[in-house]
């Protein structure tokens, strides 16, 4: 017996959306049994926009063009496409939203300017969510700064339970696995108990100190502890940076591989003895102050809740770079107060 979920993916005009809706619609995620409505966000069209160049589209005529790209695809488990620029009508009875779109960081600005335009837009977008959505909604933040993007749209849609949001630290997290396979010479799939800590931010903790590979500890498997702190962890946590400079654009592809692989686990849970990485509304674990927004090592019970790994230590150096994370989500929870309610 089939049944339907819709999902809304705001940004969809953007390059990472682009490269997660045929994922979405195509059974790829939610199985073939079960039919998919998609429901796509942009920006309205802007009275008097001049192109920048012949080919250059406003984004809501790009998602517009998405969508046809969709229906053309021909997929069995797609029962429909939905483009608007209205929040309500995007967000009105789904089960699941992917919030990709947020503003890029323009020229002179500060993280601080960034944290205050985009939070605006989340703020928004968190009180149509809560007025809109399905009771069993589950919300992914994708679109940066995430972690406090998702703590301002959490707290401006607070009649959806805390548990439902989070914010992606699976990138990072496929970075780290495939960053430690390569240098060990083993397969992705060896990897396993990597944890990304704090913010998605090149101060998150990548750690290694618990990760194993092929069963046993990866500072067995990789006994170079200068490598891994002065290498892997920076490569990790300045990745998004590296592939800006070789490809001059964003993450993308990645980028939507992360956000599928969360919903994914979402729909059919951790492996056993294993955990991933989510940032989540903290409850207080591993003396996180309560409502923050922060990454963790997580498990997932397969439909849709997820629970911090209680019990995993941190040595002198993961101290430190938790200790350095968290201070950064706090000073970004401040630069934000004036979005938050009271």
């Amino acid at each position: 017996m089939s049944q339907t979920v819709k999902v809304a993916v705001t940004g969809a005009g953007g390059n990472v959306s682009y490269a997660m809706l045929a994922r979405l619609a195509s059974g790829e995620v939610f199985g073939a049994n079960t039919k998919v409505i998609l429901h796509l966000l942009e920006i309205p069209k802007k009275d008097g926009w001049t192109a920048p160049s012949p080919t250059a589209r406003q984004p809501l005529e790009i998602a517009e063009g998405n969508a046809m790209e969709l229906l053309d695809c021909g997929f069995s488990t797609l029962l429909d496409v939905v483009v608007t620029d209205n929040a309500a009508t995007a967000f009105n009875g789904v089960n699941y939203a992917l919030l990709v779109g947020a503003a890029p960081r323009g020229p002179g600005m500060e993280r601080k300017d960034l944290l205050g335009l985009n939070g605006r837009i989340f703020v928004g977008q968190g009180k149509a969510l809560a007025a809109n959505a399905a009771s069993d909604v589950r919300i992914l933040i994708v679109g940066n700064p995430c972690n406090t993007n998702c703590l301002v749209a959490y707290l401006n849609g607070k009649d959806i339970p805390a548990d439902r949001w989070s914010a992606m630290t699976r990138l990072d997290h496929n970075r780290a696995v495939s960053a430690l396979a390569v240098k060990a010479g083993a397969k992705n799939a060896d990897v396993t108990h990597v944890t990304i800590w704090g913010n998605h931010s090149n101060t998150q903790y990548v750690d290694f100190t618990n990760a194993k590979i092929g069963g046993k500890a990866a500072t067995e498997a990789i006994p170079d502890r200068a490598w891994l702190e002065g290498t892997f962890v920076p490569q990790c946590q300045n990745r998004g940076a590296a592939i800006i400079k070789a490809r001059g654009l964003s993450s993308a592809m990645s980028a939507a591989n992360g956000a599928i692989d969360h919903v994914k686990t979402m729909i059919t849970g951790t492996p056993k003895g294993d955990w991933t990485s989510a940032a989540v509304v903290s409850k207080g674990e591993y003396g996180v102050p309560a409502g923050l927004v922060f990454g963790y090592p997580c498990t997932n019970d397969g439909k849709g809740n997820w629970t911090v790994t209680e019990g995993v230590p941190l040595d002198a150096y993961g101290k430190k770079m938790f200790e350095a994370t968290l201070k950064e989500l706090l000073e970004e929870r401040d630069a934000v107060k004036d979005l938050l309610p009271s």
